[in-house]
């Protein structure tokens, strides 16, 4: 007799292993992204009787201190995104152009303030710039420059310095990477052909990275528009979306207020991404 052998079971098919893999992933953001989005979204549009009521966001659209939190808050992001370009691009192209072997150091140099919890960048914030800190006793007992400490903490503008440095290595990596990719003979080409180095930068070389200062500009923005703790400590009078939230939650307990306000901060941030996508497909067309 001969043996017959069982039959090798199916394979699952490439589509279904897959599927398969991208399965846990898929479920944990369901669980702990989009549905809590969604309840979000649900408890902004429900009235105190349990109904639909679309009130809190016509109080938050037409109430005159409520626009302005808002317009602070994009204002302070779109701030924090520009000085984060104007700063992040030289850095990228001396990292990309000029470093050499000293690219590696710089990399770190950048990477290393995100390695620190942000609280104690802050407080070193703080013990930097504080009434009796480091900086103020260097200008009143050491240089004696200066009579009285000067009161640089709880000011907007140490806020956005420190915002700013938090942030800058992610518009300079971004930038980084793109540099890396343009064709240094265009370059080659456009000064052969007569022009300068500052024509050809702004010609050649800005025109070709401007996808990588999109992308900067996306993650600077959207962190800065939800940056919560920096401003907590160094705020001084800044009053942005996030501090609000964290006032409705903890102090009035106006969860549905709170969550009208975490959904505009929401379509700000989706607001910006289309924008910015726009803005980079266009350049790049």
């Amino acid at each position: 007799m001969t043996d017959v052998s069982p039959a090798a079971p199916p394979r699952p098919r490439p589509v279904l292993r897959a599927w398969m893999l991208v399965l846990p992933a898929v479920l944990f953001l369901a669980g702990f992204f989009v549905a809590p989005l969604i309840d979000n979204g649900n408890r902004s549009f429900l009235g105190e009787e349990g109904g639909f009521t679309l009130a809190r966001y016509g109080e938050l659209l037409s109430d005159r201190f409520y626009l302005g939190v808002i317009f602070e808050t994009v204002a302070l992001s779109a701030g924090v995104t520009l000085i984060s370009a104007l700063i992040g691009y030289p850095v990228a192209y001396f990292l990309v152009r000029k470093a050499g072997k000293w690219s590696g150091v710089v990399i770190f140099l950048l990477i290393a303030p995100l390695l620190t919890s942000i609280i104690m960048r802050t407080f070193g914030w703080q013990v930097l710039f504080a009434r009796r800190g480091l900086v103020n006793n260097l200008l009143v007992d050491q240089l004696g420059l200066i009579e009285r400490p000067l009161r640089l903490l709880n000011s907007p503008e140490i806020a956005v310095a420190a915002l700013v440095h938090v942030l800058v290595p992610f518009m300079v990596l971004s930038i980084a990477s793109v540099l890396q990719g343009v064709d240094r003979r265009l370059e080659e080409s456009a000064q052969t052909l007569g022009a300068g180095r500052l024509r050809t930068f702004f010609e050649v070389t800005l025109p070709l990275s401007l996808d990588g200062v999109g992308t900067g500009a996306i993650l600077v923005f959207m962190i800065a528009n939800g940056s919560f703790v920096t401003l907590v400590l160094l705020g001084g009078g800044l009053q942005t979306l996030p501090l609000l939230i964290y006032q409705q939650f903890n102090t009035t307990r106006d969860f549905g207020m709170a969550s009208a306000m975490s959904t505009i901060l929401l379509v700000i941030a989706l607001v910006c991404l289309w924008l910015q996508l726009r803005l980079v497909r266009r350049q790049g067309g």
